[in-house]
């Protein structure tokens, strides 16, 4: 059975992935998921929520166990890749859950200005001030573009729990020394009806960054939440993958 470390993405929590933890628990795998500094039950201060914290934290995450399957959702996926340049003998593979999926020296706010970004939901619904600044999505950002496909009960209990996010980490690129990640297996969960992270950008990161397995599901930006059955097979066919060919977890496919 595998172990799974899951990141939650920008305004969430921990709590994001509560309907998905069971579900892989049932199936005999083992799940933490964590809370970032400054969000869901986390009180770390505003100036403390930065890219560099956010991976330390996951790298803290990773090594309280063997070599686990890094999930990362949304923002959570430029976490998991900095976290895993950093400690890449502690990943058996990398999954993006509709996440942003950076190179080195690349940050979020660089990917959501490529063209294929070009259409998203969230920058029309946000509101940024503070300092350090933070983000506020509003309650329309929550049902419309983010929790798309959810229904009411769901998206109240979803948006009861959000915080604001703090902005410094979307704009700090990404730094991965030179062949870190050649050995670590990727995977992506794509969802086709994203208003969040627009479906031609998932594609295109898919192109610049090659997975060793893809699952497609029509869903909207959050499926741990909205295709939660969905989801968890997803994950059970990437820990599949990973079970059936440890060594070759260790070496680019």
């Amino acid at each position: 059975m595998a172990r799974f470390v899951l990141v939650h993405g920008a305004f969430g929590g921990a709590w994001c992935w509560e309907p998905l933890v069971p579900a892989l628990q049932s199936a005999g795998h083992t799940v933490e998921a964590i809370d970032l500094p400054g969000s869901g039950a986390d009180t770390s201060p505003v100036a403390e929520a930065t890219l560099d914290n956010y991976a330390e934290r996951t790298c803290a995450a990773l090594g309280r166990g063997e070599r686990a399957i890094l999930v990362g959702h949304s923002m959570g996926g430029v976490v998991i890749t900095q976290a895993a340049a950093r400690h890449p003998e502690d990943v058996a593979m990398l999954v993006y859950v509709a996440a942003f999926m950076p190179a080195d020296g690349q940050s979020l706010l660089d990917l959501t200005k490529l063209p294929e970004a070009a259409g998203d939901g969230v920058q029309a619904n946000i509101t940024i001030d503070g300092d350090p600044p933070v983000a506020t999505l509003s309650e329309e950002g929550w049902r419309t573009v983010v929790l798309g496909s959810c229904g009411d009960e769901l998206v109240g209990w979803a948006i009861e729990r959000g915080r604001p996010q703090p902005v410094v980490p979307f704009a700090t690129p990404v730094s991965i020394p030179a062949g870190a990640l050649d050995g670590v297996w990727r995977a992506y969960v794509y969802c086709s009806q994203d208003r969040a992270i627009m479906p031609a950008l998932q594609r295109r990161m898919m192109r610049e960054h090659p997975c060793v397995d893809v699952v497609e599901i029509a869903t909207d930006h959050s499926p741990q939440l909205s295709a939660t059955t969905e989801l968890a097979a997803a994950l059970e066919r990437f820990a599949a993958l990973v079970a059936a060919a440890p060594a070759k977890a260790s070496a680019a496919p």
